[in-house]
């Protein structure tokens, strides 16, 4: 059965609904909680929401990687900020998803499988080796794309790459909206955890 550290609050109703589709959850209130139980429990995957008491998401994340035991753990974060800024920096920090609250259970659900996978994926790869798709769709990508990309990924808007990489704003949207066609995805939020994921950037 697949292990789930919910750090939540405020968690009953993924304690709850869970266990229904074959998780065995744990949970802890807050960050704190959480760090000393994944001290001393192995999960396959953490749920953690962004608004809690003593010690917020952000922060418990940021611990999470420190540690060699579990900086390999699949993070989602459970938000109802629905801030891109915060998001892309939580990318940074190592987060694999989001989700904003209010979300339809099924929906979480089939983020816990794709994260899910995709780690399983990782860990039967040689360690050498950075993760990559079959199709490669960053190798697509322009130079300027990249560029756009990577200061995407710390957290820039149009308006600051535009002005760092000395082009309109208008050909910085037009960058970013051939980066989502070429990697499939619908915003930059996705665009920076695939480019992640495969090596362009560093979390």
């Amino acid at each position: 059965m697949t292990t789930v550290l919910l750090v939540d609050d405020n968690p009953k109703y993924l304690k709850d609904a869970l266990p229904y589709y074959g998780y065995d959850v744990f949970t802890a209130a807050d960050g704190i909680q959480a760090l000393k139980i994944l001290s001393q429990n192995k999960f396959d995957i953490i749920l953690l929401d962004v608004m809690m008491p003593n010690m917020n998401g952000w922060d418990t994340l940021k611990e999470i990687r420190k540690h060699v035991e579990t900086k390999d753990v699949p993070v989602i974060m459970i938000t109802a900020v629905d801030e891109e800024q915060k998001m892309v920096a939580g990318l940074r920090n190592g987060a694999d998803d989001y989700i904003i609250k209010p979300f339809i259970l099924q929906n979480l659900l089939a983020r816990m499988e794709a994260v899910l996978r995709r780690s399983r994926r990782q860990e039967n790869l040689p360690k050498e080796l950075p993760f990559t798709s079959p199709d490669k769709p960053l190798q697509t990508l322009t130079s300027r794309e990249k560029e756009v990309l990577q200061m995407a990924a710390k957290g820039a808007n149009n308006k600051e790459i535009a002005e760092k990489l000395v082009l309109s704003e208008v050909t910085v949207k037009s960058h970013m909206n051939s980066i989502f066609k070429k990697l499939k995805v619908t915003n930059r939020t996705q665009a920076v955890l695939l480019a992640i994921q495969m090596n362009l950037i560093k979390n």
